[in-house]
C-alpha cells in the first residue's frame, strides 16, 4: 500500500473515531501532498511524500520553540501532538553513528580528501540516506569527517 494510501486510510479512521487533531493533521497533509502534486503535475512517489512530511515536521518543531519561548502553552501542546502524528509517518531516522559510517564508507568510495571534495560527498551521502537523517546534521558529520 502506498504511503498516500495509508494516510488517507488513517484520516478515514480519525473521521470515524472523531479524533479532531488527527483528521485536522492529517488533512493538512494530504492537502500539502496535493498541492505538490499540482505543482509537479503527476503523483508523488512515497519518498517525495515522506519530503513533504519532514517539511511539515521541521515547521512544528519551529513552531515549537516559538511558543515556548513566548510561554503559549495551549498552543505548544497542539504543535506536539502534531509533530507526533507527522512524525509517525516517517521511517526511522539514522543515528549519528549511522550516518557517520555511511559517509565514512561514501568517502572512501569516491576517494574524496577535503573540503573540495565536500559537494560530490554531501550530494552522495544524502541520496543514501534520503528521508532517514536530517540535512544540516548530515552536512556537520561531513564537514567534519572531511576536515
Amino acid at each position: 500500500m502506498s504511503l498516500k494510501k495509508s494516510i488517507e486510510d488513517a484520516m478515514k479512521s480519525a473521521l470515524k473515531a472523531k479524533d479532531d487533531l488527527k483528521l485536522q493533521t492529517l488533512r493538512f497533509l494530504l492537502a500539502q501532498i496535493k498541492n505538490k502534486e499540482i505543482d509537479l503535475r503527476r503523483e508523488l512517489k512515497d519518498d517525495e511524500i515522506f519530503k513533504v512530511i519532514q517539511t511539515l515536521v521541521k515547521q512544528r518543531k519551529e513552531g515549537i520553540e516559538i511558543f515556548e519561548k513566548a510561554g503559549r502553552t495551549e498552543l505548544l501542546e497542539k504543535e506536539r501532538k502534531e509533530l507526533e502524528i507527522l512524525e509517525s509517518y516517517l521511517p526511522k531516522m539514522l543515528t549519528d553513528q549511522e550516518i557517520e559510517k555511511i559517509t565514512e564508507d561514501i568517502i572512501k568510495e569516491l576517494g574524496a580528501t577535503g573540503q573540495k571534495d565536500f559537494g560530490r560527498v554531501m550530494k552522495a551521502v544524502m541520496s543514501k540516506v534520503a528521508g532517514m537523517a536530517d540535512g544540516g546534521k548530515v552536512n556537520e558529520i561531513v564537514k567534519k569527517k572531511l576536515g
